[in-house]
């Protein structure tokens, strides 16, 4: 059975911002119709794309979703979704919860008439200690998202994590179980965890379950207290690249086909030679 009902286009938005959210919004509508104008039906951007990356900008720049309209990027979101006709997975936003007051690291994902289609509040909070390198913790101000993210389009299911959400198989194994073509994660590893597992994830996610993965990474500002390390990729069900960039800004483009989703499960039919008599399936909870 298709799992991808026609081919489309994925274009991953490799964005440069900075401290001025108006002009990152204004910065990724300009970036998202030259994507689209280059045949593009879905349209990815980097996790934070409307903020610098840290723990300490994300109460500056959190927004509430509670009522949209108020939200300057939901509403922007929308409109670039609707004026382009693409599906628009908007990266990621600092959140606030008014009625808590607590914050989430988000993914909000437009159909091409502008419509909310997803909410994704990323699970896996970053919170690392690597010794001389890189200490990072998320959770001095972040609350974790508690649910899987699947949406529908017109091409089939998609899945969707937030940057850390890839070193956690389970939600790539869930959501290709559930019938998802792709799994697509705004990121922004840094250049430490970049070099060494960026890549290997992406790869690792695809092989395991035969699906297209995503990365999409704001692009590499070496003046901000964060670097990113970019190198936005595309990544077929066989883990093989696709399409990469490097640390610069720029959009890559890749053609997805469900032809290429049954040559490698025919060819290395894992999906149906699973023992779930003798290990749990993990997508039953889900």
């Amino acid at each position: 059975m298709s799992i991808l009902r026609q081919p489309l286009k994925l274009a991953l938005v490799q964005l440069a911002t900075g401290a001025d959210k108006a002009a990152n919004l204004a910065r990724a509508k300009v970036k998202v119709i030259e994507a689209a104008r280059s045949g593009a039906n879905i349209v990815v951007l980097p996790e934070c794309f409307n903020s610098p990356y840290g723990t300490n900008y994300f109460p500056q720049y959190a927004e509430s979703l509670s009522t949209p309209i108020l939200s300057q990027s939901f509403t922007a979101l929308s409109a670039i979704a609707k004026e382009t006709a693409t599906y628009l997975i908007g990266g990621s936003i600092p959140e606030v919860d008014t009625t808590t007051n607590k914050l989430y690291n988000t993914s909000l994902v437009f159909s091409p008439t502008g419509d909310l289609l997803a909410t994704h509040r990323k699970v896996h909070l970053f919170d690392i200690d690597i010794p001389g390198k890189i200490r990072f913790k998320e959770s001095e101000v972040l609350s974790p998202g508690d649910e899987i993210t699947i949406f529908e389009t017109k091409y089939g299911k998609i899945g969707l994590g937030i940057c850390y959400d890839i070193r956690f198989p389970e939600l790539a194994m869930t959501a290709a179980r559930k019938g998802c073509f792709a799994m697509v994660y705004p990121g922004a590893f840094n250049m430490t965890t970049g070099p060494l597992h960026w890549t290997l994830l992406a790869r690792s996610r695809a092989v395991d379950n035969q699906i297209y993965v995503a990365l999409c990474s704001p692009a590499r500002d070496l003046n901000a207290s964060y670097h990113a390390w970019g190198h936005s990729m595309v990544v077929d069900p066989n883990g093989e690249v696709m399409e990469e960039l490097e640390a610069s800004e720029g959009i890559v483009i890749a053609e997805l086909r469900n032809e290429r989703v049954e040559e490698v499960r025919t060819g290395i039919p894992v999906t149906t030679q699973r023992r779930f008599d003798v290990y749990k399936n993990v997508a039953d909870n889900n």
